[in-house]
């Protein structure tokens, strides 16, 4: 059996005329004969009483008629599927981010976006340690994913520059530097312990300044452990400036870093050759964005 018998059955049964039937189908009434016989044949039933002046459905008809209209209309929406789907209407996305880039807001800007014109596709979003994501990215168990540059990708994948912004230092509450006035030059926090975030540049660029090698305590992870460890006077951070405006803990102040600002890049990475229309198109509108440039009020 063939789609082409279903539609030619359902069209008889419609009319119930087999010239209008074949009228409709473009199609030649003994055509249309032929392929209700065929139909019969391989059903092994009869669907149509005919006479010189009427045609009726059997009983086996009227039963076969419901069954057909589902099986047409179930290929009907498997085709419908399976062009938005082509097109990136429906899908599935997996985002794998870090903490700061939710802080941004660059990856609620992406995803608020992106809903708003595509609200059938699925998006499903995750923090992830960073150094796990260009991995994850390449084996596919996440599409897409917000990461903190400079970081060494592989070939097979790219990046976007979605927010730049700048490094500061996190201080607990009754350390001595806090009531300094102006920005903190680096070569004084050469004797201090440093709790070092996912995203290193800002340390490590900062001891260069000072020409120290930073003594590092502990690499605890997400940016809210990081404050949590200064907070508690464990030692102190050189974070991106966002953290500052969007989180607000208990035993934490602010300093900007003197001279030329040490920046930091949220960035949206991707695979070069992608192959679902739906992720293709996140991409695209990713691509599409230019990054973001914040200055920070110096809130201490």
């Amino acid at each position: 059996m063939e789609l082409r018998h279903l539609r030619y059955f359902v069209a008889a049964a419609e009319e119930l005329h087999f010239a209008r039937a074949a009228e409709r189908l473009g199609i030649s009434a003994p055509t249309l004969t032929v392929q209700i016989q065929d139909l019969e044949r391989i059903l092994r039933a009869r669907l149509f009483a005919r006479s010189k002046r009427s045609v009726a459905l059997t009983p086996a008809g009227e039963a076969f008629l419901g069954e057909a209209r589902l099986a047409l209309a179930q290929v009907e929406r498997a085709h419908s599927v399976a062009q938005r789907a082509g097109r990136g209407e429906i899908g599935r996305i997996e985002i794998g981010y870090v903490g700061s880039a939710a802080y941004s807001g660059a990856l609620q800007a992406q995803i608020q976006r992106f809903r708003a014109a595509r609200p059938e596709v699925e998006i499903v979003a995750t923090e992830r340690p960073m150094d796990d994501l260009p991995v994850m990215l390449e084996e596919g168990r996440v599409d897409v994913g917000f990461i903190r540059l400079p970081m060494q990708l592989p070939d097979s994948l790219m990046a976007h520059a979605l927010v730049r912004d700048v490094f500061c230092v996190a201080l607990p509450s009754r350390h001595a530097l806090v009531k300094t006035t102006g920005p903190l030059h680096a070569r004084a926090l050469a004797e201090e312990t440093f709790i070092v975030p996912e995203q290193a540049l800002g340390t490590y660029e900062t001891g260069r300044r000072g020409r120290f090698t930073p003594r590092i305590g502990s690499q605890p992870g997400s940016l809210v452990a990081v404050l949590t460890q200064v907070s508690v006077g464990a030692g102190i951070a050189i974070i991106p400036s966002v953290i500052k405006e969007v989180v607000d803990m208990p035993g934490v102040r602010f300093k900007p870093l003197a001279g030329k600002p040490v920046t930091s890049v949220v960035a949206g990475f991707f695979r070069r050759h992608e192959r679902s229309a739906a992720v293709d198109a996140f991409i695209q509108q990713m691509r599409a964005t230019a990054a973001l440039s914040v200055v920070y009020p110096q809130r201490q």
